[in-house]
């Protein structure tokens, strides 16, 4: 029934051959890998307004352009930037694999942390504001959020990735083009109605603005801050490369340019119309569905809009998925994760990573009760340290290799790391007590983790290391002994089948039995010697009716009074109830008995194992 139940949630195993085939060509690329920046004009504008318009009697909303200007220019500059990554590593990895290959282990894991934290948050906040932009259109749903956005995570996103590239991009490419569809038609739609049916393209009200002193300033950072979470998602391209069709940088760099070309696109005709229509951030509708209201009414295209936009934002989700689990993988070949993370499961898929990734998510849905405002001071933080150390990783990278036309590509570098690394200082400035500095305590707390289960790798590779000089030698001047411990609760066929197999192992057996009160001792006693297999039965009395701990406190007098070369070996006699649930009927003394007995040291530990047929 299990088995069933897998291969209906996840499918058919694929062979390591088919992993050739899991490739991607750009026009699907595009539409998994930038559906996260692609789909943050959802979101990303209305919350630079957010900032700009949040001070009573405070008129900011003048700078609500070229605050998206600002972000514009600086998209353009990291796309620039990022291809030059994808170019100079192909394997994939993104800032971690570039500044761990240019600038060393610290910045690589402090990349590593950052690019984790970002994944997160870009697959919580693209289902959260998924979520709104249902529940504009269909306010009922209004309070069940969480739920909703729990159900996506796992029933969708999850399971969906965990049957492989293919099958998700499949059923993933079709609603981002219906996405960027719907995006095409409201644009053209609202500029077109913007110079032929009114006389004022832009109202004097969305241009009002005080002039800029440092009281100023700070909100237009917040909002410029706030605004830059329309660039997540850009790197999701160059961690992913090896999973474009060869060539597989050339495909990526081409991938890169038309997604940053269309999200620049896409801001600037959302922020025209949100400043033609004047629209104003609420709690209980989003920008985008405001203005589709404005534009279409509330006709077919309007929820044309919101379905697409609301399935566009949960897919953008799915860019995580696509990104993580690699970057995990990668991270865990080196040693600073868990190396299940490195394991493909059955279906071609870092499926472990997938799991933690809907975990982690989950994890702050809950906690943030899927509030897409408090998501969003957590966000871009991540995203732009890891930008900063890729570039800066870039400039010694051109430096290093040199090449012709490096001088150039150095420069495009630099001056993406000078720009990313001042955005750093500005969200953390502005944003660093709205809940940036939970990120900031975050990536150093992950960076530790990382070198802590390295140095466990490490420990234990040169623990285990074997040194070929080392031999198997037989002295038969030195008698060696194997104590045979087995635990006896009463005689049973069970225990005979284990006394069989002890035999077969030496001949130093003790059946020991701990007995709860003098009854009992005197009972398996009388049974022990009525059966008579051969074997003296040794009785510990348990006066706190304990089990367990009398047997762990026997095996330590035992291994002090043995010899340093002799062996101690407990064989657990336990039965296999023929259905898992009649398991639930018995306890599980054999199962928590191993799982402290191979806590000690030199002494081993063997289950035998009865079936029972009915």
């Amino acid at each position: 029934m299990i088995r069933i139940i897998r291969r209906l949630i996840i499918g058919k195993p694929l062979h390591n051959e088919e992993m050739m085939h899991e490739r991607l060509p750009k026009w699907k690329a595009l539409s998994i890998f930038s559906s996260d920046a692609l789909s943050s004009v959802a979101y990303g504008p209305e919350q630079a307004l957010m900032i700009l318009v949040a001070t009573q009697g405070v008129m900011a909303y003048g700078y609500l352009s070229p605050v998206i200007m600002a972000v514009s220019v600086l998209l353009v500059i990291v796309a620039l930037s990022y291809v030059q990554v994808s170019k100079a590593n192909p394997d994939g990895g993104g800032a971690y694999a570039i500044a761990k290959k240019n600038i060393g282990e610290l910045p690589a894991l402090v990349a590593a942390a950052a690019v984790f934290a970002d994944y997160v948050l870009t697959a919580a906040v693209s289902v959260a504001a998924g979520t709104a932009a249902i529940v504009s259109a269909f306010p009922e749903l209004s309070g069940k959020e969480v739920g909703i956005d729990l159900m996506v995570l796992f029933f969708i996103l999850m399971l969906v990735n965990l049957r492989g590239i293919q099958e998700s991009s499949s059923i993933f490419v079709y609603p981002t083009y219906a996405f960027l569809l719907g995006m095409i038609v409201l644009i053209t739609t609202g500029i077109y109605q913007a110079f032929t049916h009114v006389d004022t393209i832009i109202p004097v009200a969305s241009l009002d603005r005080q002039p800029l002193d440092m009281a100023m300033l700070y909100i237009v950072l917040r909002a410029f801050a706030n605004g830059c979470s329309s660039m997540t998602g850009v790197e999701a391209i160059a961690d992913s490369v090896p999973l474009f069709k060869k060539p597989e940088a050339h495909n990526a760099a081409i991938t890169t340019y038309w997604m940053s070309s269309i999200l620049v696109a896409m801001l600037a005709g959302i922020t025209f119309m949100m400043m033609h229509y004047h629209v104003m951030p609420s709690l209980a509708e989003t920008a985008l569905s405001q203005l589709a209201e404005h534009i279409f009414d509330r006709s077919f295209f309007y929820y044309y809009i919101q379905f697409t936009t609301m399935i566009v934002l949960y897919l953008a989700a799915n860019t995580a998925y696509n990104g993580l689990p690699i970057l995990l993988s990668i991270v865990a070949k080196d040693g600073y994760l868990p190396r299940y993370l490195n394991s493909r499961g059955e279906r071609l898929t870092f499926s472990n990573g997938i799991v933690l990734l809907t975990l982690a998510a989950a994890l702050l849905i809950i906690v943030y009760g899927g509030n897409i405002e408090h998501l969003i001071s957590l966000y871009a933080i991540g995203v732009f340290v890891s930008f900063t150390i890729a570039q800066f990783s870039m400039v010694v990278h051109w430096r290093r290799e040199k090449g012709l036309g490096w001088q150039v590509r150095a420069i495009v570098n630099g001056i993406g790391a000078f720009a990313t690394g001042l955005v750093v200082i500005i969200i953390t400035l502005t944003k660093f007590t709205h809940g940036a500095w939970v990120v900031l305590v975050f990536i150093p707390v992950m960076v530790l983790a990382f070198k802590k289960i390295r140095a466990h790798y490490d420990d234990m590779a040169e623990q285990l290391h074997l040194p070929l000089e080392e031999k198997i030698e037989d002295d038969d001047t030195i008698a060696v002994r194997n104590y045979i411990i087995v635990p006896i609760s009463s005689p049973t066929r069970v225990v005979l089948e284990s006394l069989k197999f002890a035999k077969t192992l030496s001949a130093d057996i003790i059946a020991l039995h701990i007995a709860k009160d003098d009854e009992s001792a005197t009972k398996v006693q009388n049974k022990w010697e009525e059966w008579n297999p051969g074997i003296d039965l040794e009785i510990v009395h348990s006066p706190y009716r304990l089990t367990i701990q009398p047997l762990l406190d026997y095996v330590d007098d035992l291994q002090k009074k043995k010899n340093q070369q002799d062996y101690i070996t407990v064989v657990i006699p336990e039965f296999e109830t023929k259905k898992w649930w009649h398991r639930l009927l018995h306890n599980q003394t054999g199962w928590i008995l191993h799982a402290m007995l191979v806590l000690k040291k030199n002494v081993s530990v063997i289950t035998i194992p009865y079936h029972l047929d009915k």
